[in-house]
């Protein structure tokens, strides 16, 4: 976890910067098991003193990397009706998440000591691109729903699955996970 706040600009947004993206390159040329904290300083240009200050290991250095990544760059696709808004936003992510990439992500993330802030900035993550669904179907006069809902029904699962790895995430079964949330049966 963090040791300090991040303020915004200056030297210390500069350092983590650089921090990201120094593992980012070293992960285009070595397996995760093979870097070390005193390896990502050097190609950062830092000490390693700094890197242990601000993220305490290197797993949780991993998962602010992985966090920063994760985080959604544009809104989710206006399609014009909140069930194929739904079913395009959750095959993404369903395609992101079970990525070789995503699924390293996602392993960086849950292997942390950080206290569970980690998997939490990516949950909000989450909530806040179903909170972007849910106030366009309401300003176009849709239904309203809870996202809570959206978490447990689509989310959850896909997650489950990828973790774990007992079944095989298709777009059929991720278009099922949508059709079969409640609030969309009620304005079908």
């Amino acid at each position: 976890m963090a040791k300090e706040l991040v303020r915004q600009g200056g030297r210390s947004a500069r350092i983590q910067t650089a921090v990201h993206q120094a593992v980012e390159a070293l992960l285009e040329k070595h397996e995760r098991t093979e870097l070390t904290v005193p390896m990502i300083a050097e190609q950062a240009g830092v000490t390693p003193s700094t890197v242990y200050r601000r993220w305490g290991d290197l797993s949780d250095l991993l998962a602010d990397v992985a966090v920063r990544r994760m985080r959604p760059v544009a809104d989710p696709e206006d399609t014009g009706a909140l069930r194929t808004d739904l079913e395009t936003w959750a095959l993404q992510f369903m395609e992101e998440m079970s990525s070789r990439v995503g699924r390293e992500m996602l392993g960086d993330i849950f292997a942390t000591s950080g206290e569970g802030v980690y998997p939490l900035r990516c949950c909000n993550y989450t909530y806040d691109q179903i909170g972007v669904l849910r106030a366009r179907a309401i300003q176009r006069g849709e239904a309203s729903f809870e996202m809570g809902e959206v978490i447990d029904r689509v989310v959850a699962p896909v997650v489950y699955h990828i973790l774990f790895g007992d079944r095989e995430l298709t777009d059929d079964y991720c278009r099922g996970l949508v059709a079969g949330l409640p609030f969309l049966s009620k304005t079908a």
